[in-house]
């Protein structure tokens, strides 16, 4: 693929506004596509799966799904993100109940956030994979922060059950690393990716210049 601004269809294999979010302030603007991946049943297939191998397997999966729909030239990323707390695996947790169970757990203790990335060339068939990953350290609650935190929906829909660039950034004590990774795209990690598929960052900025 040619490395120039014109030629380069940048796809990212999400629904997350917070993955997308980070993208425009780094200043690319993907097109999304949300793939049809079954993330509950490839979780439930690799139930002996080590957390940052569950993240690369759905990234992969992911970035795969929506490789095949697409037509023409394009480059096409998906990520997917799980907290590990004491070795498990700890993705969104769907219901307040399970967010409520997992905060509780969580209160005061450090995990490591794993987000797996892989970038795929459709035009050539080329891909480069890699999982970052970051540890972070969540504070406590009072019993109302937690009812009005759970109240927003915010944790419902994320890995872990907590943002670092949302509502739940207040909760978060420390993060060593990278904390886009925290967000759920590693920016140097997409960085690097590219590079190894000849793709230069600069040039997939959306400024005058590019």
């Amino acid at each position: 693929m040619s490395d120039s601004a014109a030629s380069i269809r940048f796809v990212l294999a999400s629904r997350s506004p917070a993955r997308l979010a980070t993208l425009k302030a780094a200043g690319i603007e993907p097109e999304v596509v949300v793939s049809d991946v079954d993330e509950e049943s490839i979780e439930a297939s690799l139930p002996d799966a080590a957390p940052a191998e569950l993240a690369q397997v759905l990234a992969r999966a992911k970035a795969e799904a929506v490789a095949k729909t697409t037509s023409g030239p394009a480059i096409v990323v998906g990520c997917d993100s799980v907290f590990e707390l004491n070795g498990r695996p700890y993705g969104k947790p769907g219901t307040e109940d399970v967010a409520r169970e997992r905060w509780q757990q969580m209160f005061g203790k450090t995990g490591i956030l794993h987000t797996g990335h892989c970038v795929i060339d459709t035009a050539t068939g080329s891909r480069a994979e890699a999982t970052a990953s970051t540890t972070v350290t969540i504070g406590t609650m009072t019993p109302r922060e937690m009812d009005d935190y759970l109240a927003t929906g915010e944790p419902l829909e994320v890995a872990g059950g907590f943002t670092l660039d949302g509502l739940g950034g207040a909760f978060i004590d420390s993060v060593h690393g990278d904390p886009s990774t925290v967000i759920g795209i590693s920016l140097p990690t997409l960085r690097r990716l590219l590079a190894e598929l000849s793709v230069t960052w600069t040039s997939l900025w959306n400024t005058p210049a590019h």
